[in-house]
């Protein structure tokens, strides 16, 4: 069981204290949401910011592409340092190509979907991905309450991965606390992003402790 603290949530003039906060304290990667302002409603980092948060850290930077067209950007973000790179199914027409492209870049390729999306839009990328990231908030802002029925996709993605023999890990973002984290376990999720609750919190080490006492 892995956590993976977002940043989005961190205080952006002090993002290396944050960032090193949360490493010291348990995390095990650092969740980079990267927004483009049209396929959600908000902007956030870009290639650049993840160049400069590579040194600041030895975890693996999980870099959620929260952009249109992300073909344009993947092999940018695999220069600049990313991990893994998560795309949405939603966000381009050729999600194969899309996943293909990062693979090929030596990063582990993660396909995301909405909580409107269907894990059958899927299907046919399942065996080629290291992980699934399934929003349990409508991808934008932080601080939303989760949407329990997404549950049943993560149930969906588990039994599948059961059935086939695949490898990727199930993650999971929004709205995750202690107790949503541990409905989430139960389904078959096994990597949980926390920004608010982390970092909106006076003793985030706690709240790190937590999830993972949640979760293990």
């Amino acid at each position: 069981m892995k956590i993976s603290p977002s940043i989005l949530s961190a205080d952006f003039a002090n993002l290396q204290r944050d960032i090193e906060l949360v490493e010291e304290n348990g995390a095990d990667y650092i969740h980079v949401d990267v927004m483009d302002g049209h396929f959600v409603p908000n902007i956030t980092f870009g290639p650049d910011a993840i160049k400069a948060i590579r040194p600041v850290t030895k975890l693996p930077l999980d870099t959620h592409l929260m952009i249109e067209n992300p073909e344009s950007y993947i092999d940018d973000f695999a220069e600049a340092g990313a991990d893994i790179i998560g795309v949405h199914a939603e966000a381009t027409a050729h999600i194969h190509r899309a996943l293909q492209m990062i693979k090929n870049k030596n990063v582990q390729a993660e396909v995301v979907i909405n909580p409107g999306t269907s894990v059958d839009s899927i299907y046919h990328v399942l065996s080629m991905v290291d992980q699934i990231l399934v929003m349990t908030v409508n991808p934008g802002f932080g601080g939303q309450s989760f949407i329990k029925e997404t549950l049943y996709k993560i149930e969906q993605l588990a039994k599948l991965k059961v059935e086939n023999g695949y490898k990727y890990d199930i993650e999971v973002d929004g709205g995750i606390v202690p107790e949503t984290a541990k409905q989430c376990k139960a389904a078959g999720a096994n990597v949980f992003v926390a920004g608010s609750y982390i970092y909106s919190a006076e003793q985030p080490k706690k709240q790190i402790q937590l999830l993972k006492e949640a979760v293990e």
